[in-house]
């Protein structure tokens, strides 16, 4: 017989339930976490959850084919992922896919005609003057004057005091705090009763600060100028008066159908988590004059993380016309509202004209929070739209049924691959069956926890990923195993078999999993969509079958070795010599002795 040898085998030989306890307790930690987190069962996608998917397919405009690149792409993402929120989804999914295409995919309980329309409108990005605000909800004061509303508000000290200032020369007096200038002066009618209140901002809707309404000396317009009817003022003041922003579906119908010309009602959020309703004037700049947008980082001043602006020509003359007008009034008519699909982004105050084609907008921003909003303000101008190539809605009892079959599926290859292991390996089968249960259990796991961490959802390829992924994992096992038969095969008893076949079967193996893993992850990066689930399951689960042979099959195989139904070589153990047609035990031959050195006798030499 051929002992084993001393050293790094002996020792894994001696020591499995060192492997099986790291297994063991890393399945026990997995499984807490997925219990600690709340998601017991893996996220299931618009296929097997139902829902809708829609194809969007960007489309540029003449001249302009360079505009589809990731940048671009990535901010209408960004755009389509507030409208899905806008409509009160939850664990949407808004990804490209592939260079010019976008992949919308709305779980079930959502209106599916409603959020067609929302992703697929091209985005409008206005400039409008704000002629009131003021925090809307329970947080409400009523309907504040134009005068005094930046003074009512949170916003005049948080997020509505972001400046707009010269991106080529900013005096010293732009420089001034931020709180001093938003806050302004408060008027007489700051104490006035909520009739006087109501009235003082019906009579502000009658003021037009549009650039067209200009007067010869360059003074701000009187509210006489482009007022428009008594009744539609009214009814803006009772829309806005009516108006609670921190209602959904409040939001999503606030100014909807307005023209860029009128006036209307806004939501917007400010730093603080606080929704805020406007009243704006008719569109001063449109989105598409806005040249470029940048969020970079001031080291010149104080102002950290900023915004900058650049204008076309056209849109220079307007963004001078508008902010010399406003700068001549007060908090919050002294500021405008950039206007995205009707929400405010961002409500910056101007001091004086900005007329060098180049603004900057300043603010308590952090990085992210600056990126956010020159994304937005570039998607104003971005020379692309959005065309549906396909729209599949799948009801939640056809996902249902997929689900069903699917597992279905799993179930009979499963029960296949076991009656074929205990056909042909018998005893052996016990431990490539606990095997089987043990990869079963961590993808499972895995996949749950997977979901609230990086969004991944369980769909039908998926599936199919992971029914393909028992035959791999079987097949680890039956390299190993068929390495332990040969040893025996060539008269070795089964504890130094399976410590001599490990070093073959285990580079035989990494070499089949490594060209598995390779293939799932080729298909994942050169595909899109779905087939993606089928390649990220097939990865994961090759990953695990390492895992699994080396930390638990392996291990558990040199356990049953020095049970003696398996080391005596039981008919039913799968490891029967005689049924293998072993050869005789090797045996160790003794060399025959020397004799002893001694006088040679001639007669012998």
């Amino acid at each position: 017989m051929v002992a084993p040898k001393k050293g790094k085998n002996a020792s894994a030989q001696s020591k499995p339930g060192r492997s099986l306890a790291l297994i063991l307790i890393a399945i026990v930690a997995l499984t807490g976490g997925m219990f600690a987190s709340g998601h017991t069962t893996p996220r299931l996608g618009i296929d097997l959850a139902g829902g809708t998917s829609i194809t969007l397919r960007a489309v540029p405009e003449a001249g302009q084919e360079s505009a589809i690149n990731k940048t671009n792409m990535d901010t209408a993402v960004e755009i389509m992922n507030r409208r899905v929120n806008g409509l009160g989804v939850s664990e949407a999914e808004v990804q490209t896919q592939g260079d010019r295409n976008i992949i919308v995919n709305i779980p079930k309980g959502t209106n599916s005609k409603e959020a067609r329309q929302q992703v697929g409108t091209t985005a409008k990005l206005y400039f409008r003057p704000v002629l009131a605000t003021e925090l809307s909800g329970a947080n409400a004061t009523g309907s504040p004057s134009p005068s005094e509303a930046g003074g009512a508000t949170d916003k005049a000290t948080d997020k509505a005091t972001d400046k707009a200032t010269d991106g080529d020369k900013a005096t010293d007096g732009d420089k001034a705090t931020d709180g001093d200038k938003a806050s302004g002066t408060p008027s007489d009618s700051a104490s006035a009763s909520a009739t006087s209140q109501g009235r003082a901002a019906s009579d502000a809707l009658k003021a037009d600060p549009s650039p067209s309404a200009k007067s010869s000396d360059g003074a701000a317009p009187s509210p006489s100028a482009s007022a428009p009817g008594d009744d539609a003022a009214a009814k803006l003041q009772q829309q806005y008066a009516a108006l609670d922003c921190t209602d959904q579906g409040a939001r999503a119908k606030a100014g909807k159908g307005a023209k860029p010309d009128e006036q209307t009602v806004a939501c917007g959020q400010n730093s603080q988590g606080q929704w805020q309703k406007y009243i704006l004037g008719p569109a001063a700049v449109d989105g598409t004059e806005v040249d470029e947008a940048k969020a970079v980082y001031n080291t010149q001043t104080a102002a950290g993380w900023t915004v900058t602006m650049k204008f076309t020509d056209k849109g220079s003359k307007k963004f001078a016309d508008i902010t010399g007008k406003l700068a001549q009034n007060q908090s919050p008519q002294n500021q405008f509202a950039i206007v995205l699909d009707n929400e405010v982004v961002s409500d910056p105050y101007v001091s004086q004209a900005l007329t060098g084609g180049n603004a900057e907008i300043s603010g308590s921003f952090d990085q992210e929070e600056a990126q956010s909003l020159a994304n937005m303000l570039s998607y104003g101008a971005l020379p692309l739209t959005f065309k549906e190539d396909s729209v599949t809605t799948v009801t939640a009892a056809l996902g249902g049924e997929q689900l069903h079959a699917g597992l279905i599926a799993g179930a009979i290859g499963l029960a296949l691959v076991v009656l074929y292991l205990l056909f042909y390996y018998r005893g052996l089968s016990f431990i490539a069956v606990c095997s089987l249960l043990v990869s079963a259990g961590l993808t499972y796991v895995i996949m749950a926890l997977l979901g609230p961490t990086i969004g991944f959802a369980l769909n039908l390829p998926a599936v199919c990923g992971a029914i393909v992924a028992i035959g791999i994992t079987a097949d680890s096992f039956i390299v190993y195993f068929e390495r332990v038969r040969d040893e025996i095969r060539e008269g070795r008893t089964l504890r130094p078999a399976v410590e001599r076949a490990w070093p073959r079967a285990r580079r035989t193996i990494l070499v089949s999993d490594f060209v598995s893993f390779l293939a799932a992850a080729v298909l994942f990066i050169v595909t899109v969509g779905k087939v993606q689930g089928f390649a990220f399951t097939l990865g994961l689960t090759t990953l695990l079958d390492v895992v699994v042979v080396f930390l638990f099959t392996k291990p558990l195989l040199t356990l049953m070795a020095r049970r003696k139904f398996f080391s005596s070589g039981h008919k039913w153990s799968g490891l029967d010599p005689k049924a293998l047609g072993a050869k005789p035990p090797l045996r160790r031959t003794r060399r025959p002795s020397r004799p002893a050195a001694g006088p040679v006798d001639p007669k012998e030499a």
